[in-house]
């Protein structure tokens, strides 16, 4: 069966229609040895701050190839009316990078083809890759109760870990809830002119969760799918428990100082992209006047183990191919990751996406926090062709160029993917 393409998920849960290799760790589990790897590579080691990247070093693969197909299609974003895109391809032929557009409105420089950016979404896959490593380890049951875990929050017992990754737990979304009607039950502002009065505020996680349970449940646990931050939070809480460790040090332990993501962390409070970086906007009126607000500076613990990450287009290879090419997870939960629920085609932490028959199956999850930017995150089953990428707009109510999102994405993977051939 084919699955529609999932369009970028928002931070409200809204998707947005129409917006060198990486280090070899071997296979990391042979039975359970994610805790024995890391503790040999980062004993005592503390969470840093995330480096700047060097946006002037061009592999040597990409500096060497002219792809002219992937900078039309990356071209196109910037035609269609988004301020700037930076892409990294990784296939046959080796790396290439690209960027379009300006790095910041008013000035000609281009994005830094491996600047720093919000990710939004994308850190989902990277917190489920965190839970299945507890999993595999026997430190958390996949379809144990969350609340056995977590007695403190009251959870309903039907919700299992499995539940929380799959969006099936039925939970209220913080972040608000749409529903297919255009009715909308609202949370915290994660949009528009509310959003921006208070995009430097700083939520505990705790906090956002106890909101979501103090909301009537979208559906019965385990009867629908419906995408919901919560889960996600929940999730980063969950480890935290279990790990009596920081998300952002199990993080550091499992995944970034193993693979070398050097320009990759979960901010917490911070609220500036490190090193070069491309800037998003918000453009709204105000007592008549237009006025546009560059929006590169936001506080992101709205959305703690949801959409809160800085990542890079290398870094974001990096993970993505090791993730897929079998060394972070053993085979038997990387098969359960992948198996998608009908509706949405997702997953534990993943959408599968089918090409159709001339190209195949593809895992993603695409992501954008609140406001300006849009992150891509694309693969094979083996992890050796790749697709990552960075948005940036002008954003205002109406999502301004966004509404041309998918379609442009859509170009883009049925280059890197299909040779060009049209995916529907």
């Amino acid at each position: 069966m084919k699955i529609p393409s999932p369009s970028a998920i928002t931070a409200t849960g809204q998707r947005i229609h129409g917006v060198h290799q990486p280090p070899v760790l071997g296979k990391v589990f042979r039975r359970v040895t994610v805790t024995a790897l890391a503790a040999a590579l980062l004993a005592g080691a503390a969470t840093p701050a995330v480096a700047p990247p060097d946006s002037s070093a061009v592999p040597t693969a990409a500096a060497g190839q002219d792809r002219p197909e992937l900078q039309e299609a990356t071209q196109a974003f910037v035609d269609a009316g988004f301020a700037g895109v930076q892409v990294r391809v990784n296939d046959q032929r080796g790396e290439w990078t690209g960027s379009a557009g300006v790095r910041k409105l008013g000035q000609s420089a281009k994005p830094p083809t491996n600047g720093s950016f919000w990710t939004g979404s994308v850190i989902k896959p990277v917190t489920a890759t965190l839970v299945l490593q507890l999993v595999a380890e026997g430190t958390i049951g996949l379809d144990a109760p969350v609340a056995g875990y977590l007695p403190e929050l009251g959870l309903d017992r039907r919700i299992t870990v499995r539940m929380l990754l799959q969006h099936t737990s039925g939970l209220f979304n913080y972040t608000g809830e749409y529903f297919e009607d255009g009715t909308v039950k609202p949370g915290i502002p994660a949009t528009g002119e509310a959003w921006l009065a208070n995009r430097f505020k700083t939520y505990r996680p705790q906090e956002l969760v106890r909101l979501a349970l103090s909301k009537q449940p979208r559906f019965e646990p385990g009867t629908d799918q419906n995408y919901s931050n919560t889960n996600y939070t929940l999730a980063l809480l969950l480890i935290e428990k279990v790990t009596g460790r920081s998300y952002a040090e199990e993080l550091q332990r499992r995944i970034l100082r193993p693979l070398g993501m050097r320009h990759t962390a979960v901010p917490g409070a911070r609220t500036r992209l490190p090193g070069p970086h491309a800037h998003g906007y918000y453009r709204y009126q105000d007592a008549g006047q237009w006025k546009t607000v560059d929006i590169s500076r936001q506080n992101l613990s709205l959305l703690a183990g949801a959409g809160d990450l800085i990542s890079t287009t290398q870094d974001l290879h990096t993970f993505f191919s090791a993730l897929n090419g079998g060394k972070l997870l053993p085979p038997k939960l990387l098969a359960e990751m992948r198996k998608p629920h009908p509706k949405m085609g997702y997953g534990l932490g993943l959408f599968v996406q089918d090409l159709g028959p001339n190209c195949g199956t593809v895992y993603q999850h695409n992501g954008a926090p609140p406001h300006g930017y849009g992150a891509l995150m694309y693969s094979s089953p083996d992890g050796k062709k790749t697709l990552t990428a960075s948005v940036t707009w002008v954003d205002e109510v109406t999502r301004g160029p966004a509404k041309d999102f998918q379609k442009l994405v859509d170009g883009l993977v049925q280059e890197v993917f299909c040779g060009g051939r049209r995916i529907d």
